[in-house]
Formats: C-alpha cells, sequence, structure tokens
C-alpha cells in the first residue's frame, strides 16, 4: 500500500471508530476485508488510527474537523507534513484537499488532549507538572518487560531476547524490569515469551508490585486480577499461597496456562471469603485509567463525570468487603492507574475515616514522566 493508500485506510476505521465502533474492532474488520494488505501496512495504519486517537481533539482542530479525515489531516499537520500530496484523488488517495479541509490552532486544553472538564481536577494533583504530563499521554507507550524470577535473571532474559533480534535494557529502579528497545513486535512470538522467561507488563505495574512486603508462606488475595499480571509478578516474588479473583471470571482464562508458562500455582477463586482470612490482599480496582490513557485512548474520551462518582463507589465497596478478609496485622494494598485525587489520595482518607482500626503506613503515586503508566498505590495495615 502506498501512503496515500494507508492514509485512506484508517480515515475509514477512524470514521467507523468515531461512530461507535471498537477501534480493535474496526482495525480486525478492516484487516479482513483487505486481504492485500500486508503486516507492514496493518502496522502502519493501526499506528495511524491510535495517534489519531490520543491526540482526538487537537488533530481534529488542526484537520478542521472531527472526522476520520480531519483527525488525519490533523495527524500530518502535527508532524509538520505537508497532506496535499497525500490527498490528490487519484488511485486509492483520499479526496483532494478544499476550503472544507483548512484547520486552525487548538486551544490550551484542546492541545492536551483531555475533555475540559477532567482537567481542573488534574491539574490539582499534577499542578506545575500537568502539561508536560499530559503531553506524555498524547504519545505511545513504551513496551516494559518483568523477567520472570524463577525462571531467569536481567542478563540471562536480555541476552536471549538480543538471539531473537529483540533489544531491551534494565530499567532504573527496577529489580526485573527491562525496557524493550528494538523489535517490540516480535516479543509475543518470541522463545523467550513463549517459555515463560518474560512476561509483558509495565514498569509502574512492577514498581507497584516490588513495594508490596511479601514474603514466604504467606496468603495472598490478588482481587482485582483481570488478566493476572500482577499475580504472577507476586508469586515470582516469593513462595506464596496465592489466590486470584476477578469480578468477571472470564478474565481469568488465560491464567493458569499463564501461571503454568512461569512455573508458579495460582488458586482461582470465585468465593474468596471462604478462603480468608489473608495476610495480604492486593486491590487494583476499576478506575478512569487516568494514568494509562496513551494505551487506551477511548477511555479518555468516553469517561464522565457521572462515571467516575460510580467508579469511586465501585471503589469505596472493594475496599471495604476486603478490609473484612485481612488477617491481623495483614495488608490492604490499594492501587489504581488513575491521576485523581478522587479515586486515589481522597479515597484513602474516606476508607480510613470510615474504618477504625486501620493505619496507612504508604502512599506513592507513580508519574507517566518517568516512563510507565500514572499509578498510584497505598499500603493499609490492620493494627486491630
Amino acid at each position: 500500500m502506498t501512503p496515500a493508500a494507508r492514509a485512506a485506510a484508517a480515515i475509514a476505521v477512524l470514521d467507523r471508530t468515531l461512530a461507535g465502533e471498537p477501534a480493535e474492532q474496526a482495525l480486525t474488520n478492516w484487516g479482513r476485508a483487505s486481504r492485500f494488505a500486508g503486516s507492514g501496512d496493518r502496522h502502519a495504519v493501526r499506528d495511524l488510527v491510535y495517534d489519531a486517537l490520543r491526540c482526538k481533539r487537537s488533530f481534529a482542530a488542526l484537520g478542521g474537523a472531527m472526522t476520520g479525515r480531519g483527525l488525519v489531516l490533523g495527524g500530518l499537520r502535527a508532524a509538520g507534513v505537508d497532506p496535499a500530496p497525500l490527498f490528490t484523488g487519484t488511485g486509492h488517495a483520499p479526496a483532494a484537499l478544499s476550503e472544507a479541509d483548512q484547520g486552525r490552532l487548538p486551544e490550551r486544553v484542546e492541545a492536551l488532549d483531555v475533555p475540559d472538564w477532567i482537567f481542573p481536577r488534574l491539574e490539582r494533583v499534577l499542578q506545575a507538572d500537568v502539561e508536560a504530563t499530559l503531553q506524555a499521554l498524547r504519545h505511545r507507550a513504551p513496551v516494559f518487560l518483568r523477567v520472570n524470577a524463577r525462571k531467569a535473571d536481567l542478563a540471562t532474559a536480555q541476552a536471549r531476547l538480543r538471539q531473537e533480534g529483540i533489544g531491551a535494557q534494565p530499567v532504573s529502579g527496577l529489580h526485573f524490569g527491562l525496557e524493550v528497545t528494538e523489535n517490540a513486535r516480535k516479543i509475543q512470538n518470541s522463545t523467550a515469551f513463549a517459555e515463560g522467561l518474560v512476561e509483558l507488563q509495565d514498569a509502574s505495574s512492577q514498581a507497584v508490585v516490588e513495594a508490596l512486603p511479601l514474603r514466604d508462606g504467606m496468603r495472598v488475595l490478588d482481587h482485582c486480577a483481570g488478566g493476572g499480571g500482577k499475580t504472577l509478578a507476586m508469586a515470582a516474588r516469593a513462595g506464596l499461597r496465592l489466590y486470584a479473583h476477578d469480578a468477571a471470571p472470564q478474565r481469568l482464562r488465560d491464567l493458569p496456562p499463564r501461571a503454568a508458562r512461569a512455573g508458579v500455582k495460582v488458586h482461582l477463586t470465585e468465593s474468596p471469603e471462604k478462603t480468608a482470612p489473608y495476610d495480604l490482599i492486593l486491590t487494583d480496582v476499576p478506575c478512569s485509567g487516568s494514568g494509562s490513557w496513551r494505551r487506551d485512548p477511548m477511555g479518555k474520551w468516553q469517561l464522565t463525570e457521572a462515571r467516575l462518582t460510580e467508579l469511586c463507589a465501585i471503589q469505596a465497596q472493594i475496599l471495604d468487603r476486603c478490609a473484612r478478609m485481612v488477617a491481623p496485622r495483614g495488608v490492604l494494598a490499594y492501587a489504581t492507574c488513575s491521576l485523581l485525587a478522587e479515586e486515589d489520595e481522597d479515597q484513602i482518607a474516606a476508607f480510613l475515616s470510615r474504618q477504625p482500626g486501620w493505619v496507612c503506613s504508604l502512599q506513592r503515586r507513580f508519574s507517566p514522566l518517568i516512563g510507565g503508566d500514572g499509578f498510584f498505590l497505598a499500603l493499609l495495615e490492620r493494627r486491630s
């Protein structure tokens, strides 16, 4: 495919996404209907689509419309590329430019690509770093790996990856983290991945698990386990009696084979109260995802004030439920991939006000400016 044909394909996918179709589904449907497109074409179209979704407001301003065409035009202009040679209307190229395609410079919040209503909430927390942080969330996320300490050390994993043409370097501050520097798309087909030496996991997610006070023999529950990334990271750190639960059990379907590949054992449970008490419970709760918007750009645009209020209520319910399952002197770890105080510091303050006998021993916020996603972690200790 020519660059012009790729732009036309991205326009079509974006129009379907703007009409409500999930981006992944729209890309899959386009790929199935476009057998002529090679893997390089599919990757290029995907990149155009996700770059546009991350920067939807600013690209729409630069491109003159909140349409697939406007977003692709805006993306080219943002990159300093003249769109006229691609928009010719000949062959498979998009239609030639017209007066309707003239854009404008985006205003401040538009240029940061967030909804107006959420900007003051982010500014409250991020303060002087708000613009730099939101600029970071407008760009593609780095790819990080966690080396499985039960099977390899950093040097061994690097060497194995290098043999398959995948470059990776250690991440400062992490014991088992690697940042992929070359050929990230080869990872999931690599033998190092297939044999359980490495797992894809964001640097901040790894840092959250490294901050947990885990030791051999503990009974541990990953209450909102999802795909099980943090479950496996905990299993690699200590010899644990480890349980995984999720409100949507289907999310856990891949965890047993992943655990087998990693060489660890995890017990799945739909009724975690039956195996309580636990020495430590990790609650990586449902949240706005505001710290990981570069991975899920549509989440940014779909979030509403009403949904944020609903999420905060769900988070409080999970904290109260899990508090009853923690053993005396045990730890309740609360984590979000959120940058919003309502979901983080305010949530912890509210929990302590309604739950006597608990203290907060640690609160830490991880910024996207240090490489990984935005994350928040609090450790709550049961003193009575």
